[in-house]
């Protein structure tokens, strides 16, 4: 559905060691920044990017926005957490687990990155 995502950072330095943790911890390679000091994560079917707003203006996260990143299983759900935690996130919601409703069960985990963006790992259980 998405060809990528661009997400507001405001050290983009201190967001690519935060990512690169989290999104290693899901099998996925380090951003690479490119020559506008933007950074981006390739995967086959699309791009996670981050970028300071062109506007000059500071980052900030949208009240009720959540970026979902896709678990094979809890424990990497879990492995992401830590990882996060480890790396200049903030735990936020409840604690990584079970959720049960209309759509289904889905074990999730949820943090904020370092320039407040709301950040989710899901596994969707069968």
């Amino acid at each position: 559905m998405f060809s990528h995502i661009m997400l507001g950072a405001n050290d983009i330095e201190k967001s690519k060691v935060f990512y690169d943790a989290i999104l290693g911890a899901l099998g996925h390679k380090p951003g690479v920044i490119d020559e506008k000091g933007r950074c981006f994560y390739f995967t086959e079917k699309g791009i996670f990017s981050l970028s300071k707003p062109i506007d000059g203006e500071p980052a900030s996260h949208g009240n009720g926005s959540t970026f979902g990143f896709a678990a094979k299983d809890p424990d990497a759900a879990d492995r992401w957490h830590a990882a996060g935690l480890a790396n200049g996130g903030t735990s936020c919601e409840e604690p990584p687990g079970l959720r049960e409703g209309a759509i289904g069960k889905l074990y999730l985990a949820y943090l904020r990155d370092p320039s407040g963006n709301k950040v989710c790992a899901l596994h969707r259980v069968s």
